[in-house]
């Protein structure tokens, strides 16, 4: 694909959600989750994520119809405007947000690599030890990058061979992860890169973000807000970038264009 083969892209995050952990409520109708989609391809984001379901540790399941009804009309509203991309675990979602312009289908359960098939779509798999509700109550690993390492190959094995068009891998920062194993697959992405896949690095705003802020305050026993994870979050897109992460996710587009325009340079 040429434009990860010419420089890093930024993937920016449109949550139609009234819980998403860093701007639920914001953006949850329609009409707002547009106009910050064009925002985002405006700022120099590459693709638009679409997303009508927080995948936030603890959050709910969304049902069928709730979800269609969030995002079937921003995918529209925003496929003439640039790339667009589902976050959804639902094929029924993914088939509709397709139908209505979707190219990608950004797919953190891992299980849907026979629907992106069956849409001729790029398909993102993404690591997630357990479900939103239990993700986060105490993760364990032997070897955290090998293991998120092996279960990635795996998944995109089984897309490539399901006739899938092309696939990518994102290790699923924060997902059934402590900040350790986060730090780790950070400090390791050359070896997920080597892989062959192009890899989605997502870690904008996320907790460890705002737990190591805290620390470098001296704050041992709580975490920043969300708005307060910007220089931490670029950090962490450029480190990425850095060590061959072919994508990222991001909230602040703009501000992570820039930075990634200096390290492509």
């Amino acid at each position: 694909m040429e434009t990860l083969q010419t420089g890093p892209m930024v993937m920016g995050i449109v949550n139609v959600t009234p819980d998403s952990f860093s701007d639920g409520a914001r953006f949850s109708s329609p009409e707002a989750a547009v106009a910050r989609g064009r925002q985002l391809f405006e700022e120099g984001a590459g693709v638009v994520d679409v997303g009508g379901e927080s995948t936030r540790p603890g959050a709910d399941p969304v049902p069928v119809r709730e979800e269609l009804a969030r995002v079937v009309d921003v995918v529209a509203g925003l496929a003439a405007h640039g790339r667009v991309s589902i976050d959804t675990t639902k094929p029924e979602v993914a088939r509709a947000a397709v139908a209505a312009g979707a190219d990608i289908l950004n797919d953190v359960s891992a299980s849907m690599h026979e629907v992106a098939a069956e849409l001729n779509v790029t398909w993102v798999a993404v690591h997630r030890q357990g479900t939103p509700a239990t993700m986060q109550v105490a993760p364990q690993y032997g070897d955290v990058v090998a293991e998120v390492g092996d279960y990635l190959t795996a998944a995109a094995e089984r897309a490539r061979a399901a006739g899938v068009p092309e696939v990518w891998v994102d290790p699923g920062i924060g997902f059934g992860k402590t900040t350790d194993h986060n730090l780790e697959l950070l400090a390791n992405l050359r070896r997920l890169a080597a892989q062959g896949a192009p890899v989605v690095v997502g870690a904008s705003r996320k907790r460890f973000i705002g737990e190591l802020h805290a620390r470098s305050d001296g704050c041992t026993n709580q975490e920043v807000s969300t708005d307060d994870r910007l220089e931490g979050s670029l950090s962490a897109a450029a480190w990425a970038f850095a060590q061959g992460a072919a994508v990222v996710r991001a909230h602040d587009v703009a501000a992570t264009v820039k930075a990634m325009k200096v390290v492509a340079a």
